[in-house]
């Protein structure tokens, strides 16, 4: 029989699954959250870091973030990050502490966050089409070397390509639920 493990594949399309429910995870809907900066990375020592790596983010009240940056070297780096996120937040920073207001969420704002969540969904879809093409490759090469016959590389084919759609399907339905939390007033 094949050396195919569909149960790794789904493994791996259900990774690109949690990743997509921490980035929604990060995309506000109105009240202040540290999973909003999370994704976040600050080029930092010449890398690209994760924003926890280089400050303690913080929720002092219900419409504002803090970052309090532990290298006071750091602080315009981390601003810039946040400015440059697609996420509409204007920081400003006060000593090694960068203050960022999480103003009130205007239609054209609920609009681009829309399509900010549009963006994270097609970029889980790609990682689920990724691991398909891993998987086909598999079988292809597998059956090129004769391990597996025509008829088990299209049975085993299905099986991925199901697999896959039932994954996608449940990125557009994780989708649609966030895009209506975010339109809701």
């Amino acid at each position: 029989m094949a050396d195919v493990d569909l149960k790794e594949y789904s493994r791996r399309m259900d990774g690109a699954l949690e990743a997509l429910r921490r980035e929604f995870s990060g995309l506000r809907t109105g009240r202040a959250s540290t999973s909003l900066l999370e994704p976040l990375t600050v080029e930092a020592y010449g890398a690209a870091m994760p924003i926890n790596q280089v400050g303690t983010i913080g929720v002092p009240e219900p419409r504002m973030l803090t970052v309090q940056v532990w290298d006071r070297g750091m602080v315009k780096a981390v601003e810039k990050a946040i400015r440059d996120s697609g996420l509409g937040l204007n920081p400003q920073a006060d000593g090694s502490l960068v203050r960022v207001p999480i103003p009130e969420l205007s239609e054209e704002r609920r609009r681009e966050l829309t399509k900010v969540a549009g963006k994270y969904a097609e970029q889980a879809r790609v990682a689920i089409r990724n691991v398909r093409r891993d998987g086909m490759d598999n079988l292809k090469r597998q059956e090129r070397d004769h391990e597996i016959s025509q008829d088990e590389h299209k049975h085993l084919g299905d099986e991925i390509q199901r697999l896959t759609d039932d994954h996608v399907k449940q990125v557009d339905d994780l989708l649609a639920q966030k895009d209506k939390e975010i339109m809701q007033v």
